[in-house]
């Protein structure tokens, strides 16, 4: 799978007198371990580039909106800052998932005030020694 055939598993939303639910019911979660949540101290703010060669994460928007840039990678020590960046939007709504495989790195940008996103992995903190950081200044923005 190569960054530009990263599924998104779209959700949807229902609205009636008695309120809304936000729902994916495409989403299996059965490989999911944690869960904790994003929310950047402003939208000038990187958080990157952390990536991981064996853990996958799927990361959904509680609220606000937020662009994050993936770098795919074969070999991590063979990364160089002209390295091709894929750049994906997604927002609050419909509990939509954009999914990370392993060998990606990614960098979250929130591109609205008080957003908060929502980060799935499939493994245990302790369980593999698996994080992969490099600054985010290292890779040319494209």
């Amino acid at each position: 799978m190569t960054s530009n055939q990263l599924p998104i598993t779209v959700g949807n939303r229902h609205n009636d007198e008695r309120g809304i639910i936000t729902f994916n019911n495409e989403f299996d979660a059965s490989q999911i371990k944690r869960i904790y949540t994003i929310e950047n101290h402003s939208t000038e703010f990187l958080r990157g580039w952390q990536g991981h060669s064996i853990e996958s994460r799927w990361f959904a928007v509680m609220k606000g909106k937020f662009k994050i840039g993936m770098i795919l990678f074969d070999d991590i020590n063979e990364l160089k800052p002209d390295t091709k960046i894929d750049w994906f939007e997604i927002e609050e709504g419909n509990l939509d998932y954009l999914y990370f495989p392993p060998k990606h790195l990614s960098c979250i940008q929130a591109l609205e005030p008080n957003s908060k996103l929502l980060v799935l992995c499939n493994y245990a903190i302790g369980e593999v020694q698996d994080e992969i950081r490099y600054p985010v200044e290292f890779f040319d923005r494209k």
